[in-house]
C-alpha cells in the first residue's frame, strides 16, 4: 500500500460517459461570443444600408430663394419665380422678372442666404461618391445616391429618369467637376416617388440650361446660370459668384415638408404653382418644337443671326401682348367703375329706372 496516494477505482464507462456529457454541453462562453459577432454584422450591415442612402443637402437660408446670384441677374421676357430673388454681393437686377417671394438686393437675408449656399455646395460636394454619373445623362436611369462626373456632364437629348424606388426621401446628388449643360427640349423626369426637393446638382463651374429644358432640382453652381428661352425649373438656380440669366424662364418651388417623421416628407407644391409650371411646360415644348424645326435640317442645333433675331422678335411680340392685356384689363375697369357711378340713383329719386 502506498501512503499519500488516495485509492480510486477507475471506471472506463464512467469516465467516458462524463467526458461525453461535458462535449455534449454547449460552452457559455462561446455562446455569448457567438451572439456578439451575430448582434455586430446585424449593426455593420444597417450601418451600411443607411451610408447607402445619402441625407438631403440642407440649405438652410437659401430655402426660399427660386433665383440666388453672386454679380448679376438679368432678365428677358416674361420669367415668373414663385420663391425669393436674391443678389449678393452685387446689386443689378435687370429685365423686371416676376418675383411672387420677396426680391433681397445685398442686403442681410440676401448674404445670410449667400453664406447657407456655400455650405451646401461644400456639403454635396463632400458625400462619397456611389458611382459615376458618365458624361452624358441622356437614356440613363438613377436610382438614390451620389453620382459623379469628374468634367462636364451633358443631357444632349431627350430625358434622364430618377426612380426612388418608392421611398419619398430618396436621395439623389450630382458632383459635377466643371459643366453642366442641357440640350433643347430635353427634361429630368421623376418616378416611384422621387421629388424635386430630393435632387440636388453641385456644378463646380457653371450651368447652361437649353432651349425648352425642363428642369428637375437644385442647381448649385460655383460660377453662373444661364436658362435659356422658355426652359422652366421645379426647383432652384442658386449660383455662388456669377449671374444668373433668364429669358421666359418658369421657376416654381421645390420644398420638403419637415417635421412629423419620415412620412412628412412629401414636397409641397400649390395650385397656383402647379398650373403655371403646366403652361410654362406646354409653352417650352412649342417653342423647342419651333427651334428645331427652324435649325439646319431640322436639327435646331446651330444658332445663325437670323434665327437670333426672330427669337428676339418673338420675346418682343410677348412683351408687347402682355402690355396689351394688361392695359384692356385696366380699360375694362375704368370702364366698369364708370358705369357703376352711372347707375348710381341721385337722392331723392331712388328707384328711378337709369338704364
Amino acid at each position: 500500500m502506498y501512503r499519500g496516494v488516495p485509492s480510486q477505482q477507475w471506471s472506463p464507462s464512467g469516465d467516458f460517459l462524463a467526458v461525453s456529457r461535458r462535449r455534449g454541453q454547449p460552452s457559455r462562453r462561446k455562446l455569448g461570443s457567438g451572439l456578439f459577432a451575430v448582434a455586430a454584422l446585424f449593426i455593420l450591415l444597417c450601418a451600411s444600408s443607411a451610408s447607402a442612402a445619402p441625407a438631403r443637402v440642407g440649405l438652410g437660408g437659401a430655402t426660399s430663394f427660386s433665383v440666388l446670384a453672386g454679380s448679376t441677374v438679368t432678365n428677358t421676357g416674361p420669367t415668373s419665380m414663385f420663391g425669393d430673388l436674391g443678389l449678393s454681393p452685387g446689386s443689378s437686377v435687370t429685365g423686371a422678372p416676376q418675383v411672387l417671394g420677396q426680391t433681397h438686393v445685398d442686403d442681410a437675408v440676401a448674404i445670410e442666404a449667400k453664406n447657407a449656399l456655400t455650405t451646401a455646395f461644400n456639403d454635396a460636394a463632400s458625400r462619397p461618391t456611389d458611382g459615376s454619373a458618365g458624361t452624358d445623362l441622356s437614356g440613363q436611369t438613377f436610382t438614390p445616391g451620389v453620382r459623379t462626373a469628374g468634367s462636364s456632364l451633358l443631357l444632349s437629348s431627350g430625358s434622364v429618369t430618377l426612380d426612388a424606388q418608392g421611398d419619398p426621401n430618396a436621395v439623389f446628388i450630382f458632383q459635377i467637376g466643371t459643366t453642366l449643360t442641357t440640350g433643347s427640349n430635353t427634361s429630368v423626369s421623376l418616378i416611384n416617388g422621387a421629388q424635386a426637393c430630393n435632387v440636388f446638382w453641385e456644378v463646380g463651374s457653371s450651368a447652361t440650361l437649353g432651349t425648352g429644358t425642363r428642369f428637375v432640382g437644385t442647381v448649385m453652381a460655383a460660377a453662373t446660370i444661364t436658362a435659356g428661352t422658355a426652359a422652366t425649373v421645379h426647383g432652384r438656380l442658386l449660383a455662388a459668384t456669377g449671374a444668373v440669366n433668364l429669358d421666359t424662364n418658369t421657376i416654381t418651388n421645390s420644398t420638403c415638408a419637415t417635421g412629423g417623421g419620415e412620412s412628412s416628407a412629401t414636397e409641397t407644391i400649390t395650385a397656383a404653382e402647379a398650373a403655371a409650371l403646366a403652361v410654362a411646360t406646354k409653352r417650352a415644348e412649342t417653342v423647342a418644337a419651333g427651334s428645331e424645326a427652324g435649325g439646319p435640317g431640322g436639327g435646331g442645333s446651330t444658332t445663325s443671326p437670323t434665327s437670333a433675331a426672330r427669337r428676339a422678335a418673338e420675346r418682343r411680340a410677348i412683351a408687347r401682348r402682355v402690355a396689351a392685356r394688361r392695359a384692356a384689363a385696366r380699360r375694362r375697369r375704368r370702364a366698369a367703375a364708370r358705369h357703376t357711378r352711372a347707375r348710381r340713383p341721385s337722392p331723392g329719386h331712388h328707384g328711378a329706372f337709369t338704364g
